[in-house]
């Protein structure tokens, strides 16, 4: 994306990972080693809550703050969260102010217990569910619909029969993206929103039980992979290791909509996102890339990192070498979380860096996932040709960005996207480079092995409804 999957301005919102160990042991450290692996989904903020089964207190332990996982938690503040159930988190707002109060997972007490929460997604019609909620006398925390989700939880708790019964009547209110993990005093429960957009799936190590975003968390803490959360699905783990389901939530599978940009970007390369392993994803995209745009070069180069497999798969598909043109400082964080936008473009060099004896005296394929803005698009390409490049044609792995998401990714208003009233041509006379390439946009369902998707930030066919009032300025995760 234009600012390299290493300096991207599109975040997007969150990683979750709840874990039930029914024997008693602590969770927490499997937790933290799981939020690390999903640290790629969010570093403004991390958090871990926990909870003891076996006490009958329903005490909860929580450490929160801002920064990634290594800065938020340590050997002292480990110590402190014992108990064998959990949630945890890293979060990346869309919108609003990224304050430790927004932090998660969100621990709510009230009558019937706690609730520990956490969120990926976004709520489309968030301002009438806290105006409702406001109306009866909550008051709120937080600038989170997150907050807004558990508070109606914990409404529906008081007339239901269970937690898992409350999760269900609260999410049929709920427009928009979600993949939930919650954990009542003795149930750790996932709920997927009917459309998809989102993933999360569940494990097993031992007699251990863990919902959480990605696969790769789950290989991560040598965890059984068991099966995706469908879509529209509440799965409810209970305290002698039985696996519930509700599927009152779901939709016809016609009906469903995947984020395609959790194949193209989001989604950690060694994830499986329900059955298309992501890799396999970007390597299609680089070959359908390659037949929709050949060009004649000498070097096919990927920027690091999401747009390196797709610049694999244009190498295999035109018999035009593969090399590595640019090597990235690992010490410097993944700069989307930075919001400034000064602080992304400032970025670019610090993180990464041309191999001038890679390039020199070649015609390059330079292939990106995307571009959003453009703004660094044309330094990168102003680097290559600097290092000696005598072109370079840039081929993007994702069609032009045309409208903003409402369910989770931060794609900005319509007026700061670089496709937006702009041709191909145009685009890529911005940028400097010799030649410019999108993916076609009705090669975009390849990309999920023929699973129905979500490309309204391509094509403007919003699955739901957008909001009537604009949530992206008031409400973030």
């Amino acid at each position: 994306m234009d600012f390299g999957a290493m300096v991207n301005p599109v975040g997007e919102a969150c990683g979750v990972f709840g874990m039930y160990n029914l024997d008693g042991g602590d969770v927490a450290p499997t937790i933290y080693y799981g939020l690390y692996a999903l640290q790629h989904r969010g570093q403004e903020s991390a958090g871990i809550a926990v909870t003891d089964t076996f006490d009958g207190k329903d005490y909860v332990k929580c450490q929160k703050d801002l920064g990634g996982v290594n800065r938020v938690f340590n050997v002292e503040n480990m110590s402190a969260l014992k108990g064998n159930l959990g949630v945890g988190h890293v979060r990346y707002s869309t919108a609003g102010a990224s304050t430790r109060e927004n932090a998660q997972p969100l621990v709510l007490a009230y009558l019937k217990g706690t609730l520990m929460l956490a969120h990926n997604g976004n709520i489309v019609n968030t301002p009438q569910l806290r105006r409702e909620l406001a109306m009866h006398g909550a008051i709120f925390q937080t600038t989170t619909d997150t907050e807004t989700i558990a508070y109606h939880i914990a409404r529906e708790r008081v007339r239901t029969t269970s937690v898992e019964a409350a999760t269900v009547r609260a999410l049929r209110k709920v427009q928009g993206s979600y993949s939930l993990v919650i954990a009542s005093p003795r149930k750790l429960i996932g709920a997927r929103d009917p459309w998809g957009f989102r993933p999360l799936v569940i494990g097993k190590i031992d007699n251990s039980y863990i919902i959480t975003s990605e696969t790769c968390a789950l290989e991560t803490v040598n965890a059984e992979f068991i099966r995706d959360v469908l879509p529209g699905e509440v799965v409810t783990i209970l305290s002698n290791g039985t696996i519930e389901s509700n599927m009152e939530l779901s939709l016809p599978e016609n009906k469903t909509a995947r984020c395609v940009f959790e194949y193209i970007y989001f989604c950690r390369p060694d994830t499986t996102f329900d059955g298309m392993n992501v890799t396999k994803s970007r390597i299609t995209a680089g070959r359908l890339l390659a037949k929709a745009h050949p060009v004649d070069a000498d070097l096919v180069v990927g920027v690091p990192e999401s747009g390196n497999m797709a610049a694999v798969g244009y190498s295999m598909e035109s018999g035009i070498p593969y090399g590595i043109a640019f090597t990235k400082n690992t010490y410097v964080g993944r700069t989307f979380i930075k919001p400034r936008q000064e602080t992304r473009v400032q970025s670019v060099k610090v993180k990464l860096n041309v191999l001038r004896e890679v390039v020199a005296g070649k015609r390059i394929i330079m292939v990106d996932d995307s571009i959003v803005r453009g703004t660094t698009s044309d330094q990168i390409v102003t680097m290559l040709k600097d290092a000696g490049a005598v072109e370079v044609h840039m081929r993007v792995s994702s069609p032009p960005f045309y409208h903003p998401c409402y369910f989770g990714i931060d794609i900005p208003s319509e007026n700061q996207l670089i496709a937006h009233n702009r041709t191909t041509d145009e685009i890529c006379k911005i940028i400097g480079a010799d030649s410019l390439g999108y993916l076609p946009l009705e090669n975009l369902s390849e990309l999920s092995g023929g699973l129905k998707i979500c490309d309204a930030c391509f094509s403007g066919n919003y699955p739901v409804a957008p909001p009537v009032e604009d949530i992206r300025g008031e409400f973030d995760r």
